[in-house]
């Protein structure tokens, strides 16, 4: 399984470590993922996602079912029928 959160889209990114003589090798920058279950009342289901820590914090602020919309209204393809 791939490591992208499923609802921001976040992904790997790339950079370097850069030792104490300044010598340059490439690594890269994971994403903080979880799998996470969520429980939808307005569609009255259980969704399981890969979700990102800070994608998590904003489910928690906003209530999944209102990130859903937004992520929807922004373009995401989320493979869930929203009402």
């Amino acid at each position: 399984m791939s490591r992208v959160c499923q609802l921001t889209g976040k992904r790997p990114i790339t950079g370097n470590n850069v030792s104490h003589s300044n010598r340059k090798t490439k690594r890269r920058f994971l994403p903080n993922l979880n799998t996470k279950r969520y429980y939808v009342p307005e569609l009255d289901q259980w969704i399981k996602v890969k979700i990102s820590a800070s994608a998590m914090r904003t489910v928690n602020k906003l209530g999944i079912y209102e990130f859903l919309k937004k992520q929807k209204k922004a373009g995401f393809d989320l493979g869930i029928d929203l009402k």
